[in-house]
């Protein structure tokens, strides 16, 4: 498979509009892709690692009802921008989210830099709970509003980005507080580099995405997201969240095909690694 099937991937996200490389067109296919296709490591769960060739990103997450992580939802977002004309580059950031202030992860996720006439943007539909649900311009301080929280980047140092040619904080606004999401920079990353990083993500015996269950989806007016057993719907009108924390397999199953909207794979390694996270999380 050498191009996307546009016409399938846009059924899959709901998108109707015109296929013109314009930036009414990538905030409308942004969001949708958001809202349609889950992020979900069930895969890395059961033992499977994520393939990222485009035949396999289509069969999975396109025809096959599933969703998936950062390197495959950025992934197949870039094979469809640039099929509309998109000048598309992918970058690679140190995720920041709920880690402890002063410890430095890998580059362990992908997102992406669109170049759209003289403008440049950033796009990632491809961060759990906080993924971004429009494109953000790439300019630093400024408060930015999407479909969902408000975003801005932050410049790190100068000295960063002499060396990087940028070197960005992602930070979203959870209630009146700003919060790091990740930090990235300009540098372009090809493929050999993320299938690296997604083979270790999805293999190493103590990755998050191997030893616990994730589950993301943004929908009007509000978020989802599972975390092991625990389901958490957060509203942003009242910037409150509702928890509940699922007790069985069943109910486990009940949440991913329902708010997630997940077609889970027929293998019995799934209940074994739902029994699995469930005596972890007791």
């Amino acid at each position: 498979m050498s191009t996307i099937d546009l016409d399938a991937y846009f059924a899959r996200i709901g998108f109707t509009g015109a296929r013109a490389p314009t930036l009414d067109t990538l905030g409308q296919i942004h969001l949708k892709h958001a809202l349609a296709i889950p992020f979900e490591n069930i895969d890395p769960l059961i033992g499977r690692t994520p393939q990222l060739d485009l035949l396999s990103l289509h069969q999975k997450m396109v025809l096959g009802g599933r969703g998936g992580y950062c390197f495959e939802h950025n992934a197949l977002f870039r094979h469809a921008l640039e099929a509309l004309g998109f000048e598309v580059s992918g970058l690679a950031a140190r995720v920041m989210w709920n880690v402890p202030e002063g410890v430095l992860t890998g580059r362990g996720h992908m997102l992406l830099r669109i170049d759209l006439r003289g403008t440049s943007y950033v796009a990632d539909v491809g961060f759990g709970g906080q993924t971004l649900t429009g494109p953000l311009v790439l300019e630093p301080n400024v408060e930015q509003t999407t479909p969902h929280e408000p975003y801005r980047l932050i410049p790190v140092s100068r000295e960063a980005s002499r060396r990087s040619g940028g070197d960005f904080i992602m930070e979203t606004k959870v209630g009146h507080e700003w919060r790091s999401l990740y930090r990235f920079d300009l540098l372009p990353q090809f493929s050999p580099d993320y299938e690296v990083t997604n083979f270790y993500l999805a293999n190493h015996p103590t990755s998050p995405f191997v030893t616990g269950l994730m589950g993301a989806r943004p929908a009007e007016g509000k978020r989802y997201a599972l975390r092991n057993n625990v389901f958490t719907t957060h509203s942003l009108s009242a910037a409150a969240k509702e928890q509940r924390t699922l007790t069985s397999v069943a109910e486990w199953r009940a949440v991913l095909e329902g708010p997630f909207g997940i077609t889970l794979p027929d293998t019995p390694a799934l209940d074994a690694a739902l029994e699995r996270v469930l005596a972890s999380s007791s």
